[in-house]
């Protein structure tokens, strides 16, 4: 019974931590890793029947997910830095 309260508490504890997250690709890394762990965690005790198939499986899914998460983000605008001809340095849209 521990072991699965200790589970529930971790997974309120990366939502909480996700939702902490600043900017959309944050968030959206937050989510993939919350999403990936249970993935993982379910895969992994489908495969291992052990605890500690399902933390490698919950790792890896953690993993995966915010890799995942953070390369689905929308890239914003690019700025670049110049100088102009009176020495003020000004930012623009590349």
């Amino acid at each position: 019974m521990n072991a699965i309260k200790s589970k529930i508490a971790f997974c309120l504890l990366v939502a909480v931590l996700a939702g902490c997250a600043a900017t959309e690709q944050e968030q959206l890394a937050g989510t993939g890793a919350l999403v990936g762990a249970g993935v993982g965690a379910l895969a992994g005790q489908a495969i291992g029947r052990n605890t500690r198939s399902t933390v490698a499986g919950a790792g890896a899914g953690a993993l995966l997910g915010a890799v995942v998460g953070t390369a689905s983000a929308p890239q914003g605008a690019r700025y670049c830095r110049f100088q102009r001809s009176d020495g003020t340095i000004c930012a623009a849209r590349c």
